[in-house]
């Protein structure tokens, strides 16, 4: 375990130098800057905020100055929101995306799962083909559509759920669905995949042979060896669900982290760039390492390491 982890770490580190490396040099590649507007600074001004900010400095020195601070944590200052740390921007809006994004993993996982569940037990009948429909559906429906047509309905319409704005339960539900449409969709196919190769194992007909109960069975040793694929998908799914989706949000008026992120792009506001991918490439990153612990809960023949024992 433990040289598992220290082989891990070391990656991590390797990988959070590349994002941030690759995301700095293209940064300063595409054209423009975070204080370049339609009215044009006088020279002198400009150059004394550039001073302010060591944008003045050669592209090498920022760099290696960036990743000085970022070792001690330190993301830097906003270039755009004056007064305002990157470190205090994602502490403000991390939490309203990881309450919009829990929900929707949850309506994901509640919802999906059942119904690949169900598809699988009842292949080529009319549950199954529900299924497939409305999953198929899901996929193809982008998240934008699914939020208009939910806010024209439930807010416009009929008026059951506020329409937009943030505060309180009942402004969470429409965002969550529409945020929810895609990975509910991709979980059902997916249970329903892995649950018709699992039903079709020798040691599934085994077990009903030696007297199980066909729901045991089933629950035991069918789902529990299903999910694998399933929380193989839900790692990047909670990294980037957790961090916000910017057309969910902006639809709906939610003040999370990922439309901050998208605007941030349109002012060239570096450092606020560079601090939520980084922010995002750790949660992926811990995402993963923790289906990767998980894997040996679900199948002890899985060893970590990539290792698999068979009996």
């Amino acid at each position: 375990m433990l040289k598992y982890l220290l082989r891990r770490f070391f990656s991590v580190i390797l990988a959070l130098w590349i994002v941030v490396t690759v995301t700095f040099i293209f940064m300063h590649i595409i054209p423009g800057g975070p204080f370049q507007r339609e009215k044009a600074l006088p020279p002198a001004i400009k150059a004394n905020i550039e001073a302010r900010y060591k944008l003045d400095q050669p592209l090498h020195i920022q760099y290696l100055d960036y990743l000085g601070y970022l070792v001690k944590g330190d993301l830097g200052p906003s270039f755009k929101y004056r007064g305002r740390t990157v470190n205090e921007i994602i502490a403000e809006r991390f939490p309203v995306s990881a309450q919009l994004g829990s929900l929707a993993i949850l309506i994901a996982l509640v919802v999906g799962v059942p119904a690949g569940i169900l598809a699988a037990l009842n292949q080529n009948k009319i549950p199954d083909y529900l299924v497939m429909f409305f999953s198929t559906f899901g996929i193809a429906m982008p998240s934008f559509v699914i939020g208009t047509a939910l806010m024209y309905f439930l807010a416009y319409k009929w008026g059951l759920l506020p329409s937009a704005l943030w505060g309180s339960p009942r402004h969470m539900i429409m965002p969550a669905i529409a945020l929810a449409g895609l990975p509910t969709a991709f979980i059902a196919r997916l249970t329903r995949s892995s649950m018709l190769d699992v039903l079709g194992q020798d040691y599934m007909k085994t077990a009903v042979a030696k007297g199980l109960s066909q729901m045991r069975v089933l629950w035991v040793h069918g789902v529990k060896n299903a999910m694998i694929p399933v929380v193989t998908y839900l790692g990047p799914l909670v990294a980037g669900v957790l961090t916000g989706s910017f057309i969910v949000e902006n639809i709906f008026a939610v003040p999370g982290l990922g439309k901050h992120f998208v605007t941030s792009i349109y002012n060239r506001d570096y450092t606020v760039i560079l601090g939520v991918t980084v922010f995002y490439c750790v949660l992926l990153i811990l995402a993963n390492l923790v289906v990767d612990l998980i894997y040996p809960l679900i199948d002890p023949r899985i060893k970590l390491g990539g290792r698999k024992e068979y009996v």
